[in-house]
């Protein structure tokens, strides 16, 4: 096998900015240990389509261009060489190298907005641009009547743009007031063809402050605007959706068909009878359209069947995606462990475990560890996410109900506390388990007399002793009357031993407060961000139990 090998770097001296972020980025792949651009695409791994979410030629882009690579490439090869690395604070690292990224953005732009020409014959393209440049600034200095009825006047702003004889003076312009000048006159071209969307954008730009301080020349560091300007401010920022992949989707659909035609909302408005203002929304704001107004769209568009199926197929996805958050929403906060158990059914198995309460508060829910496609349920959340919580839970059931335990618990862990409980046959604290030490705890094990092994932080446990025999439990447990609960961090499950990926073949499990779309793989079954929680909400998750559906549910303290 080649040995691994250092990337040539790009030639950035002109740019100190991006030349920090490359170089930030070269390091910490040496840190990472050099891995391959596959490598690094493999580790951030696959969308809910089975796509690679960046590939391996975007990796080498991303370290080779001379030029600032996409946010959200950076943000998720970052978090997976950060974790190759173990890196302490993975999220902090990711912010850093955000921070880095929006420098190197404003010192593209800002060089990008004094660049001279370099030839004085220029294209009808050019002469179109420049003449589309002055349109906007005679639109944008028009008044615009406010939305409280006030009018509203927008100091003028220079047109002068520095020429091949004032080089010397060109590099005095205050880059942040060209930077957003730039930025503004590229959302204009961009909305152009779409008269009311840029009366809406022109609308929105002379009312804020930032636009002001640009015109009034004073402020140095250049203002921003989420929605309209395309770098992240606080400005005009909207709360991102939680169904955002499948809204996403829906909204491209619809985009595509509504470029195609050239129509303008007002268009939308006549033709569907939806206000054009609630279109404009629903696009602004990443809301979800009514079902009427994309059937009312279907027939405008004259969508062929498999279209107008297809639309109506997102739109249930991202409606459903919206209503799993709001009855997670809708859980209850608190809920003790013996209100749980009075709503167990009596007639349950001995080996059913509680996991969670609905989001009626009324009903539990868990799996049976006596059948399934595995004999085998997965407990996956970050740190302070409740799971160790879940875990005692999960044991404290099985023992009510005559089931034996084994405890694993390699790192300080709720679970050890359980140690001296009647029906505990043992307790692994350390950070191996003995083959021979665990083949006796379960030697006892049968179908009339189960033994089930709960185990957290099961990730420092994947190259233990016992590997082999827990990997049997695994493919023989049903036999033997033997299962396994394993707890574990979310992030480092997913690079877990070749032994526990019989585990994912459960398909089920509980998944605490996600921080990552695919965290969903661990328990089976494949959702869209509007599972990520964010901040991380103790005892908040989302349960399978192999049947296909989500339940969001409450972990009982």
């Amino acid at each position: 096998m080649a040995a691994a090998q250092p990337w040539k770097r790009p030639n950035l001296t002109s740019q100190p900015y991006l030349k920090e972020l490359n170089d930030e980025l070269h390091d910490l792949r040496l840190d990472a240990g050099l891995p391959s651009a596959r490598t690094i695409r493999d580790r951030i791994g696959k969308d809910a389509e089975g796509y690679w979410i960046v590939s391996h030629q975007a990796v080498l882009d991303a370290f080779q261009k001379p030029e600032p690579p996409k946010l959200g490439h950076i943000e998720v090869i970052v978090g997976a060489l950060a974790k190759a690395a173990r890196r302490n604070d993975v999220g902090g690292e990711v912010d850093r190298f955000k921070d880095l990224w929006m420098q190197a953005a404003r010192e593209t732009i800002a060089q990008a907005s004094v660049r001279l020409p370099t030839d004085s014959t220029t294209s009808s393209r050019d002469d179109d641009a420049r003449g589309l440049d002055q349109a906007f600034k005679d639109l944008l200095l028009e008044d615009i009547e406010d939305t409280d009825g006030r009018t509203a006047q927008v100091p003028p702003v220079d047109p002068d743009t520095p020429t091949n004889a004032d080089h010397s003076a060109a590099a005095q312009l205050n880059y942040a007031e060209e930077s957003l000048k730039g930025l503004i006159i590229n959302a204009a071209q961009a909305l152009w063809h779409d008269k009311d969307a840029l009366r809406v954008f022109l609308g929105v730009v002379r009312r804020s402050d930032g636009f002001a301080q640009m015109a009034d020349a004073v402020e140095e560091q250049r203002p921003a605007n989420a929605t309209f300007y395309g770098v992240k401010s606080r400005e005009f920022e909207v709360e991102r959706s939680l169904a955002r992949l499948e809204l996403v989707k829906l909204h491209n659909l619809l985009d595509e068909h509504r470029l195609k035609w050239q129509w303008s909302f007002t268009d939308m408005e006549n033709q569907t009878g939806i206000p054009a203002d609630a279109w404009i929304r629903w696009y602004a704001h990443d809301e979800l359209p009514t079902r009427e107004a994309l059937v009312a769209f279907s027939h405008m568009a004259h969508l062929m069947p498999e279209d107008h199926i297809l639309l109506l197929g997102l739109w249930d996805a991202a409606h459903d995606a919206l209503e799993r958050q709001k009855r997670s929403d809708a859980m209850p906060t608190l809920i003790t462990f013996d209100e749980a158990w009075t709503m167990r059914d009596p007639a349950a198995s001995r080996m059913w475990a509680l996991a969670g309460v609905g989001d009626d508060g009324l009903t539990v829910y868990g799996p049976d560890l006596a059948c399934g496609t595995a004999p085998a349920f997965v407990v996956a959340g970050s740190a302070r996410s409740g799971r160790s919580t879940a875990l005692v839970n999960i044991s404290r059931s099985l023992l009510k109900a005559g089931t034996r335990v084994v405890l694993a618990a390699p790192r300080p862990s709720p679970l050890r506390e359980l140690a001296d409980q009647d029906g505990v046959v043992a307790c692994f604290v350390g950070d191996d388990i003995g083959h021979d030490e665990l083949e006796e705890a379960l030697s006892v094990a049968s179908s009339d007399e189960p033994i089930v092994v709960v185990m957290d932080d099961a990730e420092v446990l994947g190259e233990c002793d016992a590997q082999r025999l827990l990997s049997d439990m695994l493919q023989h447990g049903f036999d033997k009357g033997m299962a396994l609960v394993l707890g574990g961090n979310e992030d480092e499950l997913q690079f877990s031993p070749y032994w526990m990926d019989r585990v994912w073949r459960a398909h089920r499990g509980l998944l605490l407060s996600p921080q990552q779309w695919n965290a969903s793989d661990l328990i089976g079954v494949k959702t869209g961000h509007s599972i990520i929680s964010s901040p991380v909400t103790p005892g908040r998750g989302w349960l399978h139990l192999g049947d296909g559906r989500l339940l969001a549910v409450t972990v009982p303290r």
